[in-house]
C-alpha cells in the first residue's frame, strides 16, 4: 500500500522521456565531468551557467534522486556521504517551506550539515554589514546559501564571501526554481529541445530564471504579463540573445494569455502577489483578472502539455481542476528541489 501512495502524484513517464533517462545514464559522467570546474563558484542566476554546466547539474540532480531518492535500493545508512564534515549557513530573510527543507534534507543525505537563520537569528543588514556578515560565516560554514528581499544582498555577499554563496531567491533570480522545473519536464518529455513553454503571470524572478534557462535547452518561450508586469528588460535581452545561440524561436511577448498559451507544451505560472506585496492584492488580483490558469486555458495548448507552478499556489492563479489534473507536474517539481539544490553544493565543494 505505502509504495503504491508514494507515487500517487508522480506522472507516468512517456516512453520519450524512458528513452532520454535511458540513453541519459550512459551519458552522464562526461556531463557531470563539466562541473568539474565549478569548484568554488558561486550560483546567483542561471545566465551565469554554461550550457554544459547546466546539463551537468541537471544530470548530477538525477543521479542523486536515483541514488538516495525513494525508489532506490541504496541502504541510505550506507550511500555515499559526499559532503561529510561540510556546512552550509542558510540565511533566510523571507520564509519558505520547499527551500528550506529541500536544503536541510539534502544536506543531510550528503553527509554535512545545515544551520537555518531566520531574521531573528542575525543581525543580517542591521547592526552588523552584508559584508561582515559575509566574512564571519565564511569562517564557520562551507557555504552561504542566502534567500533575501533585495538582488544587492546577495551580490553583496558574494562579493565578499571566501566561500561559494548561492542564491536561494532574490527579487530579481530564482536559479533554484529553474533547475527543479527544467528537470521536472526532462522527466516528463525526455528532451525538452524544440518544445514551447508558455509563461502567464506576473513578470517576475520565477519567470527570469525559467526563460534562461529554458532558452539554454533550446526551449521557444512565449510570456504573457499584463501591462506594467513585464520581465526586466535587460534579462529579456539576453534570453532573446540565447534564444538566437541555441536556435530557438525569438521570445514572444504578449498581454493577452491564450496568446501565449497557444501551440504550448509547458504552461506555467506563479503567484500574483509575493511576500512584502500584501497589500497591493487587491490591485493586483484585479489587473490579473484573465490570467488564472484553468481548463479552457490549457484547451489552448497542444494536446499532452503540463502545467507547472513553484508553489505556494492561490486558487485565483490556477484551478484546482489543472493543478490536481494529470497535466500537473508540480509535485514532482516540488520533489526536485532537493535533488537539485544537492547537485549545485556538491558541485560548488567539488565533491562530485
Amino acid at each position: 500500500m505505502f509504495s503504491t501512495l508514494r507515487y500517487v502524484n508522480q506522472p507516468a513517464l512517456s516512453s520519450a522521456a524512458k528513452n532520454f533517462m535511458k540513453n541519459g545514464v550512459a551519458k552522464r559522467g562526461m556531463s557531470i565531468a563539466a562541473l568539474n570546474g565549478f569548484e568554488g563558484k558561486h550560483f546567483i542566476s542561471i545566465d551565469q551557467l554554461s550550457n554544459e554546466e547546466l546539463r551537468g547539474l541537471l544530470d548530477l540532480s538525477k543521479k542523486y534522486r536515483d541514488t538516495y531518492g525513494k525508489a532506490s535500493t541504496v541502504d541510505p545508512i550506507t550511500a555515499p556521504k559526499p559532503l561529510t564534515g561540510q556546512s552550509v549557513s542558510m540565511i533566510f530573510q523571507k520564509r519558505s517551506t520547499r527551500t528550506r527543507v529541500s536544503t536541510e534534507t539534502g544536506m543531510t543525505l550528503l553527509g554535512g550539515q545545515s544551520l537555518f537563520l531566520g531574521p531573528s537569528d542575525i543581525q543580517l543588514g542591521v547592526n552588523e554589514s552584508m559584508r561582515d556578515t559575509a566574512l564571519v560565516l565564511s569562517r564557520f560554514n562551507s557555504l552561504v546559501l542566502a534567500r533575501v528581499f533585495s538582488h544587492n544582498d546577495v551580490l553583496e555577499l558574494s562579493k565578499h564571501a571566501t566561500v561559494p554563496v548561492i542564491n536561494a531567491l532574490s527579487d530579481l533570480h530564482h536559479p533554484l526554481q529553474t533547475l527543479a522545473d527544467l528537470m521536472a519536464l526532462e522527466d516528463h518529455f525526455g528532451d525538452v529541445k524544440g518544445k514551447t513553454l508558455a509563461w502567464v503571470g506576473d513578470g517576475n524572478n520565477v519567470l527570469h530564471d525559467l526563460m534562461l534557462g529554458g532558452a539554454k535547452l533550446g526551449m521557444n518561450i512565449r510570456v504573457a504579463t499584463p501591462e506594467g508586469y513585464e520581465a526586466n528588460e535587460g534579462i529579456l535581452e539576453t534570453t532573446k540573445k540565447l534564444a538566437a545561440e541555441n536556435g530557438t524561436e525569438d521570445v514572444f511577448l504578449t498581454t493577452v494569455a491564450s496568446e501565449a498559451v497557444k501551440g504550448s507544451d509547458v504552461v506555467v505560472t506563479d503567484t500574483w502577489v509575493s511576500m512584502g506585496q500584501e497589500e497591493e492584492y487587491e490591485q493586483r488580483v484585479k489587473e490579473f483578472d484573465g490570467y488564472q490558469v484553468n481548463a479552457n486555458l490549457m484547451g489552448q495548448a497542444n494536446p499532452g502539455a503540463v502545467f507547472l507552478h513553484c508553489l505556494p499556489r492561490h486558487p485565483e492563479e490556477v484551478s484546482d481542476e489543472v493543478f490536481y489534473s494529470p497535466q500537473s507536474l508540480v509535485f514532482p517539481e516540488a520533489e526536485n528541489r532537493m535533488w537539485t539544490v544537492m547537485a549545485v553544493m556538491a558541485a560548488q565543494l567539488g565533491k562530485l
